[in-house]
């Protein structure tokens, strides 16, 4: 197993427990109950996946999935649910950075003049530590939300690009994957933030579960790599069909305007939509995405429309010159053998030379 692969492997695993153990720290701090240290157990099932993948794998990705980015999911998911339904008891002032500065200095000092010339730089240190960790629990709740929402999003971008790929996935693939993470992170932070914000939606608990479970639902997209990679289908010649064939040659188009239809721009434009129509909720903000989310589904309606016309035109051209159309992705070998028997001549013509000249060597010897 190469070095680095293992390196990667262990390492962003690392990161995923760690985050997901703040999350859980966060819940109980301000729960005020130790039972939600029982989140913690969730983080065994990152461990168990990390030994299977180490064994099995030799540290490198599956395709199509990625059980890390799933099982981070299932850790972290349910600290920031907890989080948000307790959202708000905490009182901020109007400025809790310069406040925290100005006390996190003065402690500092403290600390410091504490341990001068008593027990040196050791424990200064360790005061200095415990000064830090009690001023990050005095930091305002729902700063510390939006700040686990952030980072959480950041670390799936990040986390992907550091896992090990596999052999099935290439870098120019991986490299599109993470720019589409990147925008669909921004996308799903601005709703989650947007949304819950409003200070008539967190007055409604049920409706604040219908936005987290919509929020949850869209986060199911990054554990899938569907969207640069093509299914790779080769169909039989009876079951050579026109859906399977549209879905083999733009699998991965169809796969993202699926996303963005049924997980991404649908879900919320129902969501806001409701909001503004059932609930009469209206400010500047939820008007811009609710038409920009209006914006892409016409877009990706147009866009599927445009694939299935130019399907449709190049399997009527070839219908017409009485060629089989086969799927791009299919193997060489299988397209040959499926147009006839006359591609398979050709084949051999380009391939062999004419009998005549195979022939004068072996008379002239």
């Amino acid at each position: 197993m190469e070095l680095m692969v293992l390196l990667n492997a262990l390492v962003t695993r690392l990161l995923f427990v760690l985050h997901s153990l703040i999350g859980v720290w966060r819940v109980t701090a301000v729960k005020k109950e130790p039972k939600y240290w029982l989140l913690a157990l969730l983080n065994l099932l990152l461990c168990l996946e990390t030994g299977l993948t180490l064994k099995f794998k030799q540290g490198r990705g599956y395709k199509w999935f990625s059980p890390a980015i799933f099982l981070y999911l299932i850790c972290i998911v349910p600290s920031l649910w907890l989080l948000e339904i307790h959202h708000g008891t905490q009182y901020c002032g109007n400025e809790p950075g310069a406040v925290q500065v100005n006390v996190s200095n003065q402690d500092f000092n403290q600390s410091r003049d504490s341990s001068h010339g008593s027990e040196g730089t050791d424990h200064h240190i360790i005061q200095t530590a415990k000064v830090f960790v009690n001023q990050l629990s005095t930091i305002c709740e729902t700063v510390w939300t939006l700040a686990l929402h952030q980072t959480f999003l950041l670390l799936l971008v990040v986390g992907r690009w550091l896992l090990p790929i596999g052999v099935e996935i290439t870098r120019d693939q991986l490299s599109q994957l993470l720019l589409m993470f990147v925008g669909t992170a921004a996308d799903i932070l601005e709703f989650a933030s947007e949304t819950l914000d409003i200070e008539d939606v967190r007055k409604n608990y049920a409706l604040i579960n219908a936005i987290l479970a919509v929020w949850t639902w869209s986060m199911l997209q990054f554990p899938l790599d569907l969207a640069v990679q093509h299914i790779g289908c080769k169909p039989s010649a009876p079951a050579r069909r026109i859906p399977s064939l549209l879905l083999c040659r733009y699998s991965a188009e169809l796969w993202n305007i699926g996303v963005s239809l049924f997980i991404q721009d649908g879900p919320f434009f129902i969501v806001r939509s409701i909001l503004m129509g059932h609930f009469r909720i209206f400010n500047q903000m939820l008007v811009f995405f609710t038409a920009k989310n209006i914006l892409v589904v016409t877009l990706q309606l147009y866009r599927l429309a445009v694939i299935t016309l130019d399907f449709r035109a190049t399997v009527l051209q070839k219908s017409r010159k009485g060629e089989v159309c086969c799927c791009p992705c299919e193997p060489y070998e299988a397209r040959a053998h499926a147009t006839g028997h006359q591609e398979n001549e050709m084949k051999e013509f380009v391939a062999f030379p004419p009998k005549e000249e195979s022939q004068a060597p072996s008379e002239d010897h």
